[in-house]
């Protein structure tokens, strides 16, 4: 009995295997020839080689669907298909379509120029519904930037000839979002509507129909975190920190419920303040006189810094080319106090070897480089850099301005990099009046603050009545020979002609202005 079981298994483990073997076997298709149908503008050679597929070898059942979906990870194609053909295969592809046009539609507030800048279909590309997706979430995306939550678009294709469709964005702009109420959570020193004046955003109000800052903007919401921090850290709270911002749409999509959630931590004041040099000659006194620091008052980092500059700015006069000033702050938890050791120390020998200027187009470079007080050459100070930073800032001239430094062809230079965007800064108007008296007046203003690229300001207006007529001319040098020193002048041209009076006037003036 034990052996014709024995018997039995082996029987049944052989047939196993055999079977096995002959479905392998009966799984292999020989690929003599490869065909491919339904393709129109890709060549029937890029389409196998996107099978991996090789003529004169046999594929089994799993390795030609592998092919079929590396055809379709290609992108080009709706659907692909392989069969069976006598001794080799037959490729069956439906093409995608191609991009004859691509429209917006339904959009008022923002451009066709904007939006299609920020999508990725273009004419003669291929369609594939997945960018057209994101180029939808993209549009969505820059209404969303323009305080538009509720904006919803739908890309729509239109089938045309010969496999091209029309690509059309439908836009649903929705209302503006506002901010229906801006809140603070674990305030105590400060009232909300205090906090409220301290950040950008705002909250709606009655005027809210010509106030933009009202509008929920994301990276807006962003930048008043960092604002609500030099507001408290300003007024001596050194441990301030926003825990969270919470922004809830309202149902209807067209409003927000800001909330800040903040941590104010205890008041600092100004303790004991004193001053220590690694330098053997400098006269701790002078820098002591120097201080514009009392013990007792608010804590504020910006009056620490402001501390800081006016005892590097005394240094450099002394000749002390590499000296830095180094803040070292200790905590009295008792009295709630900081005390504050101004150190006088080496700092490390590095050299400006040079200062690049990029990205002004109409600025002159030297507008910009008369903002350092660093030249080429001098001691690497890189508190006179932020500060010259801030002037350039200051000017009004660019939409954006990055002082950067990176290393130098030495070790010991420092090459200082500004980048700066320029924005629009001339002006020009028109205006009209009408009375009883004089009847018509019109008015033409022209302003450029940045007159020629060369930092200049100048000013012209003209003002013509029935009976009078004005003109006013005004321009202003901000680096009179190089220098901090201003000049300008106006020159004003006026006429009269009432009709009421038994003589005419006219008037011509010059001011000169030096500052």
């Amino acid at each position: 009995m034990f052996r014709l079981a024995s018997c039995f298994l082996r029987y049944a483990v052989l047939s196993a295997l055999l079977a096995s073997f002959g479905a392998a076997v009966a799984a292999q298709t020989p690929v003599d020839n490869i065909i491919v149908e339904g393709n129109a503008r890709l060549p029937a050679e890029s389409i196998i080689e996107f099978t991996g597929l090789t003529r004169g070898r046999s594929a089994s059942d799993s390795e030609i669907n592998q092919a079929v979906q590396s055809v379709m990870a290609s992108g080009h194609f709706e659907t692909a298909e392989i069969i069976p053909a006598g001794n080799g295969l037959k490729i069956v592809v439906v093409e995608r379509p191609t991009v004859n046009v691509v429209t917006i539609e339904g959009n008022r507030r923002l451009s066709d120029d904007v939006l299609l800048g920020v999508i990725t279909s273009e004419p003669r590309r291929v369609y594939t519904p997945a960018i057209a997706e994101a180029d939808a979430a993209a549009i969505a995306n820059a209404y969303a930037t323009a305080a538009r939550l509720a904006a919803r678009v739908t890309p729509k294709i239109i089938r045309r000839s010969d496999n091209r469709v029309d690509l059309a964005f439908e836009v649903s702009e929705g209302r503006v979002v506002e901010n229906e109420r801006i809140s603070f959570v674990g305030n105590r020193a400060y009232s909300d509507r205090r906090l409220r004046r301290a950040i950008s955003t705002k909250q709606a109000g009655l005027l809210r129909t010509f106030i933009g800052s009202d509008s929920y903007v994301p990276e807006r919401i962003a930048f008043d975190r960092q604002l609500i921090v030099d507001f408290y850290r300003s007024r001596g709270y050194v441990d301030i920190q926003v825990l969270d911002v919470s922004a809830e749409l309202s149902r209807e999509r067209d409003a927000t419920f800001v909330t800040f959630t903040i941590r104010e931590g205890q008041k600092y004041s100004v303790g004991e303040i004193t001053l220590s040099s690694e330098f053997g000659n400098a006269d701790l006194q002078e820098y002591e006189d120097a201080l514009r620091l009392r013990s007792g008052g608010t804590w504020s980092p910006t009056l620490i810094d402001e501390q800081i500059a006016r005892l590097e700015r005394l240094a450099l006069q002394q000749g002390f080319d590499f000296l830095r000033v180094d803040p070292r702050i200790s905590r009295n938890e008792r009295d709630l106090s900081l005390d504050i050791e101004f150190a006088l120390v080496r700092g490390p020998r590095i050299f400006v070897e040079r200062i690049d200027i990029s990205g002004n187009q109409t600025t002159l470079d030297r507008v910009i480089r008369r903002q350092f007080t660093t030249a080429e050459g001098d001691p690497f100070n890189p508190r006179e850099i932020r500060n010259a930073a801030e002037r350039i800032r200051a000017l009004g001239f660019f939409q954006t301005a990055a002082v950067d430094t990176r290393a130098g062809t030495g070790s010991d230079q420092i090459i200082v990099d500004v980048e700066v965007e320029e924005q629009p800064t001339g002006l020009l108007s028109f205006g009209g009046t009408y009375n009883d008296d004089s009847g018509f007046a019109l008015a033409v203003n022209f302003s450029e603050r940045n007159f020629l690229g060369r930092g200049q300001s100048l000013a012209f207006r003209i003002e013509s009545g029935t009976d009078d007529a004005r003109t006013t001319l005004s321009f202003t040098e901000p680096a009179f020979l190089g220098r901090d020193v201003s000049l300008g002048f106006s020159l004003r041209h006026v006429t009269t002609d009432f009709g009421n009076a038994s003589y005419d006037t006219r008037v011509t003036s010059l001011s000169p202005r030096l500052g």
